[in-house]
């Protein structure tokens, strides 16, 4: 029996190809961020916004990693002093 063998992308070609379009609207000083409208100088910034299409368009792009809670590194429980 032959096992599949995955082809070990972690990102769909779809999903390199809306990246690498918002990458030539960066570097074109077109691309604009979603509310504010202004314009997009970093190149993360502009991946981000690339992966984000993506994820829109229904391409494979792995989930957003998920925020980890800040108050679980606390070691010390917060003083709740009144003035």
């Amino acid at each position: 029996m032959a096992a599949k063998k995955s082809s070990g992308r972690k990102y769909g070609r779809g999903a390199s190809s809306k990246v690498e379009k918002t990458m030539k609207e960066r570097n074109e000083g077109t691309l604009r961020s979603g509310s504010s409208g202004k314009r997009v100088t970093s190149r993360k910034q502009a991946i981000a916004i690339g992966l984000s299409e993506a994820r829109r368009a229904g391409k494979k792009v792995p989930k957003k990693p998920s925020a980890k809670r800040k108050s679980a590194k606390r070691t010390t429980p917060k003083s709740s002093t009144s003035r």
